[in-house]
């Protein structure tokens, strides 16, 4: 039996799902309480929770029966059947073990050295005077985190075609509607998702053609995403096939990009709001000296800022499995096929956990721990995300960076709102700020 819920028109519900998805989450909740379920058109129901004990139940599941691959199907259009999002079992296993190294360790250093260059970048580019949308920045900083950091490309003729190409394609690919399956009507070049799929294989080339250059030059030791991968090999010492590798990367590419750059977007957007947050984020900033991936990683306040803003806005809304066989959850005993979802937008706006919910205050992260299954931004159990960790250095350098070098307005804005693009929900606005001051950049002592 599926918990209560809305059951109007379906194109009704697409159509809030779609450009309202928080206000239709929270109706829902306080329609039908912590559980309740509803049906798009082409897609299973989904049994929605956000009780922090019915979630760590679904995240303690091992993935023998809740099947996150399968709930992801519908984003196999962009990312291929061969990414870690898609498959379960064994072979999820056995992608996560081989994905998982270039994410730990020194390497995180050396990214991160990279990313504190590129927002130094990103801060001289910076328009003066008149206000601007602050996203657009962001979604430039990301693109080139990814090109230097994952796909290992120098500043250069080559790099510059490898991020217009991806940029195109990023940008044609966040139309909402994509994300339905019978919206994905391929007509030609006069149809949406024929215009989107010629964008993927002109893609797909370079990417292919990449793997191809650089398994024929051999992997040299480098610390960029796509050598390690290359390099990377399974215990009877196969490697990965083109196929997987450009799977992996368009996947590192999709889920990396517009997320890390809607994230931040908010990050600043509740930070300009807040002059008591932002005194004290300059603050820690000035005690730190010279700005290294260490020293900013060990930032407290920074580091509840970053946690705050993922709290407050999540960058996607819900996380998702697909049940094998009938199976009880949170009380109720779902049949077979049924979408068992946790809705991170809910689970995080509890004020059992978080007292006065709609409130950006960084402080309830330093006050006390917070369990996984009250917040997860990304996920949780066998499939929390492997980018996790390279998402919040990413944020925590780009954000060090702005507010040591810039000091930034927000202008006066609408009451808040958002949109969607695929499956983030960025500031409809920009949000929109003015550069007030820009101080240069500067150049790292010596040890």
């Amino acid at each position: 039996m599926l918990p209560p819920g809305p059951r109007g028109s379906s194109l009704a519900l697409t159509y809030r799902w779609l450009r309202t998805p928080f206000e239709f989450m929270e109706d829902c909740r306080e329609r039908y309480g912590d559980a309740y379920s509803f049906k798009l058109p082409g897609l299973p129901d989904l049994a929605v929770f956000s009780n922090p004990e019915v979630v760590k139940s679904i995240f303690a599941e091992p993935g023998e029966n809740l099947h996150a691959g399968a709930f992801n199907r519908s984003l196999e259009a962009f990312l291929g059947n061969k990414s870690v999002l898609m498959v379960d079992g064994k072979s999820h296993a056995r992608k996560r073990k081989l994905l998982m190294p270039p994410f730990h360790g020194e390497r995180m250093t050396s990214y991160g050295d990279v990313m504190l260059s590129l927002a130094d970048d990103a801060i001289d580019a910076l328009p003066e005077g008149a206000p601007f949308a602050f996203h657009g920045p962001m979604n430039r900083i990301a693109l080139d985190v990814i090109v230097r950091n994952v796909f290992g490309f120098e500043p250069g003729p080559r790099e510059a075609e490898v991020r217009k190409n991806l940029s195109e394609l990023l940008e044609i690919m966040t139309w909402p509607p994509f994300l339905l399956p019978w919206v994905r009507l391929d007509a030609g070049r006069f149809s949406p998702w024929g215009r989107a799929l010629e964008k993927r294989r002109k893609s797909d080339e370079m990417i292919f053609d990449e793997i191809r250059r650089r398994r024929a030059g051999g992997t040299p030791h480098k610390d960029d995403i796509l050598s390690l991968l290359l390099a990377a090999r399974d215990e009877d010492g196969s490697e990965m096939s083109d196929e997987e590798l450009r799977d992996e990367l368009v996947t590192l590419l999709i889920a990396g990009h517009e997320t890390t750059a809607t994230a931040l977007s908010w990050a600043v957007r509740w930070i300009l709001a807040d002059s008591e947050v932002e005194a004290r984020l300059h603050a820690e900033l000035e005690s730190v000296g010279d700005l290294t991936p260490q020293r900013v990683q060990a930032l407290p306040y920074l580091d509840a800022t970053v946690r705050e803003a993922l709290r407050l806005c999540p960058i996607i809304p819900i996380v998702g499995r697909i049940a094998q066989s009938d199976v009880s959850v949170g009380g109720f005993d779902l049949p077979k096929g049924t979408g068992v979802v946790c809705s991170i937008f809910l689970a995080h706006r509890r004020p059992e956990a978080f007292p006065d919910p709609t409130r950006f205050y960084p402080d309830r992260f330093l006050d006390k721990r917070i369990a996984p299954y009250e917040f997860f931004p990304f996920g949780g159990g066998i499939r929390r995300c492997i980018g996790m960790a390279f998402a919040l250095l990413e944020m925590k350098m780009v954000l060090a960076k702005l507010f040591t070098r810039t000091t930034l307005k927000l202008e006066p804005t609408r009451p808040i709102r958002y949109e969607r693009r695929s499956i983030t929900l960025v500031p409809s606005d920009g949000p929109r700020v003015r550069l007030v001051e820009r101080h240069p950049r500067v150049t790292r002592r010596a040890a």
